[in-house]
């Protein structure tokens, strides 16, 4: 084995094994920080210990995919101004290995961190979301807000519904109507003061049913106090809650997205900037290692300590780029392909120019 293949090992195993600490030792640190914020509902509402610790097995993979980029940009931060400042960068370097040769095992573990991140944020993390999220609005969010008032689907092409109040975790809804249409005569009409789900039987239950068929001459009308019955949808369907995107697989959130835009969905785009995020946090590995790199490569008068803090804001800043155009994407019509790929775009410049002066 050669001296750079020795090298790029070493490099390799250092930004394996710089990440992995770094994740093990923030994630517990963010476990305790959030349950001395939640200690006091969680009592209140007297969590059963077992539904406590599922929801923090899911918050640790939700923590770590929310702030992966940064704990990447740090633990490469650290592990390279360590090698800088060992003057192991500067051996490298003189010995006649070109700069671009030396980022070679850095590219490398990037690749594999964003081919774990990649695995993860489609198959793994969603399933976490899902369990982080109802534990949330079943023991901590509070019952109105929870909630979704007035809401208006198309279920397919002759149908419509019409709910208030949907509490997605009670999956039950007030003041129901569907209305069936054939062309544009209306044949037939339901109403009901409350829909809701019966899980065993795979049912809807409908309280106060009324429903009323419109004929040729004539109009049938039917009530009951109470009627199961099964209908061309899902309870999910009636309200989907904003962060449902989060909890669905890679081919599930495609399907997804499909029905959503044939119902004209409100939260579409919601939808469409968790899809291109699933792709863009893998991506972004490999920008931050390389500003990483070029940033803490050499020393600077202040030691390790300037590389950090520097290191520190640019995590930041990517997180806050990250959120504020998320933010935008939720309240405005800003497009959802810019706000997952437009902070990739502004460090990979920083990057060019970084490594550019590096190189230097």
């Amino acid at each position: 084995m050669n001296i750079m293949k020795l090298i790029d090992l070493y490099i390799l195993k250092r930004y394996i094994g710089t990440f992995t600490v770094m994740i093990l030792l923030f994630i517990p640190i963010g476990i305790m920080v959030d349950l001395a914020e939640k200690i006091d509902k969680l009592k209140e509402k007297e969590v059963p210990l077992s539904s406590i610790f599922e929801y923090y097995v899911d918050f640790t993979w939700y923590f770590a995919n929310a702030l992966f980029p940064i704990f990447l940009f740090l633990s490469v931060i650290w592990f390279t101004s360590k090698l800088a400042s060992n003057t192991e960068v500067i051996a490298i370097l003189s010995s006649g290995v070109s700069f671009f040769r030396y980022l070679r095992p850095f590219l490398l573990g990037a690749t594999f961190i964003a081919v774990f991140a990649f695995f993860a944020g489609m198959f793994i993390v969603p399933n976490s979301n899902k369990g982080f999220n109802d534990f949330r609005y079943k023991y901590l969010v509070k019952k109105e807000a929870r909630k979704t008032d007035m809401v208006f689907q198309q279920i397919n092409n002759n149908e419509y519904i019409y709910v208030n109040n949907y509490d997605p975790i009670r999956k039950q809804a007030s003041n129901f109507t569907l209305e069936h249409f054939e062309g544009n005569n209306l044949k037939f009409k339901i109403k009901a003061r409350r829909i809701r789900w019966i899980e065993k039987d795979s049912v809807f239950r409908l309280s106060s049913y009324k429903k009323r068929t419109f004929l040729e001459d004539e109009e049938v009308y039917e009530t009951k106090i109470r009627k199961d019955t099964i209908f061309d949808f899902a309870i999910t369907d009636l309200a989907p809650v904003n962060y449902i995107a989060e909890t669905l697989n890679f081919s599930e959130l495609n399907n997804f997205i499909k029905e959503e835009r044939e119902r004209g969905s409100t939260l579409i785009n919601n939808h469409l900037l968790v899809r291109h995020k699933r792709w863009s946090i893998p991506i972004s590995a490999f920008i931050l290692t390389l500003i990483a790199v070029a940033v803490s490569s050499f020393k600077r008068r202040g030691g390790m300590g300037v590389n950090l803090a520097f290191g520190i804001t640019l995590g930041f800043l990517f997180i806050f780029f990250d959120k504020i155009f998320g933010v935008m994407v939720n309240k405005s019509t800003f497009p959802p392909f810019l706000a997952a790929w437009l902070p990739l775009l502004i460090f990979s410049l920083l990057a060019f120019f970084l490594l550019r002066y590096a190189k230097k």
